[in-house]
């Protein structure tokens, strides 16, 4: 504890001078509009080199490099001070008017990211990711829809959201907190706004701690995850000048195959047996519907005709060899 105190100490010296550098860079830099009727009638001033940095370190190989895990990983969270900055809630977003298969589309994905991204955390943090999937699709350095954001990177090695890579997607949820993600799905798709973690647009668990981390605001922790809006204008609501493009893709299409999953500490997940994502079947205790399950020693042994003694195997000796002609039957005439 006491050894890491100085390396603390150097660690938020370099990243105060990181961002005060970037914040630097971005007064004076390309303005970017933002539709008036999306956010508000501010413009929004970044240049696109501060952007590109910001999205690199965020993004692929850089999402998932970690400076600690554990306990040494909260420590360095804690040392990390929240903006003081006010907090603006993000406008609501409505689509209950909208396309019906785009509104089905959009409920599903959304509710798979509040399951598995937070499924037993408190409704606020539940209701804080689905708040940051919305964050996501407005803003310009995300795709423009649900499933788009929470797909995003599905096809390369790192995903935006671990659940969507890690095989989460294939092990079949818990029906109770399945049906909870999808009421606060359907309310975040409604309107519903979750004031708390405002223009957030990443979160990570507390006990790991990314390198990316210092370089956004920290600007609320809720259960076990920690949210931040990007730094500056563009972090603000002000920078929400993306429109939504509705649901184009399916999402069975955009979930990735089967594949070992690595965690941040580079351990290997065993892969599981596919199911299908989402609520179990109701079934009876005892009705393991025709599966077998393999944690108990039991295998699948369908013996061949010709090795069973039962009524099959004299039947396939019969047919086996020619058949004998039929004997004559006498029938006895009717008076």
């Amino acid at each position: 504890m006491t050894a890491l105190l100085p390396t603390l100490a150097i660690a938020r010296r370099t990243a105060t001078f990181a961002a005060a550098a970037l914040l630097a860079g971005i007064v004076g830099g390309t303005t970017l509009r933002v539709d008036p009727t999306l956010a508000s009638t501010a413009t929004v001033s970044i240049p696109s080199s501060a952007a590109a940095s910001l999205i690199a370190a965020t993004s692929g190989e850089e999402l998932v490099h970690n400076r600690a895990t554990g306990d040494q990983a909260k420590l360095i969270n804690a040392s990390m001070p929240f903006s003081t900055a006010p907090i603006s809630a993000s406008r609501p977003f409505d689509l209950s008017g909208s396309d019906p298969l785009d509104r089905r589309r959009a409920l599903l994905c959304m509710t798979q990211a509040i399951y598995y991204e937070a499924g037993f955390e408190p409704l606020e943090g539940r209701r804080a990711v689905a708040q940051v999937v919305l964050n996501r699709m407005r803003h310009p350095a995300f795709p423009k829809s649900i499933c788009g954001v929470v797909y995003q990177g599905a096809r390369d090695p790192v995903c935006q959201f671990s659940f969507v890579c890690d095989g989460s997607l294939y092990r079949r949820p818990a029906l109770g907190a399945w049906q909870e993600a999808e009421k606060i799905a359907a309310a975040a798709i409604n309107g519903f706004v979750e004031k708390s973690v405002g223009a957030a647009t990443h979160y990570h668990a507390n006990y790991v701690a990314p390198y990316w981390a210092p370089r956004l605001a920290k600007i609320a922790q809720i259960g076990a995850h920690i949210f931040y809006r990007w730094p500056g204008a563009w972090g603000s609501t002000a920078a929400f000048s993306g429109r939504y493009i509705g649901e184009p893709n399916d999402p069975a299409s955009l979930r990735p195959p089967l594949r070992q999953a690595v965690l941040t500490d580079g351990s290997l997940v065993p892969v599981e047996d596919p199911a299908v994502a989402g609520p179990p079947i109701s079934r009876a205790e005892n009705d393991v519907g025709g599966l077998l399950d393999t944690s108990k020693g039991w295998t699948l042994n369908i013996p061949m005709p010709s090795e069973s003694s039962s009524a099959s195997s004299a039947t396939a000796k019969q047919q086996a060899f020619p058949a004998e002609p039929a004997k004559p039957v006498t029938l006895a005439a009717r008076e």
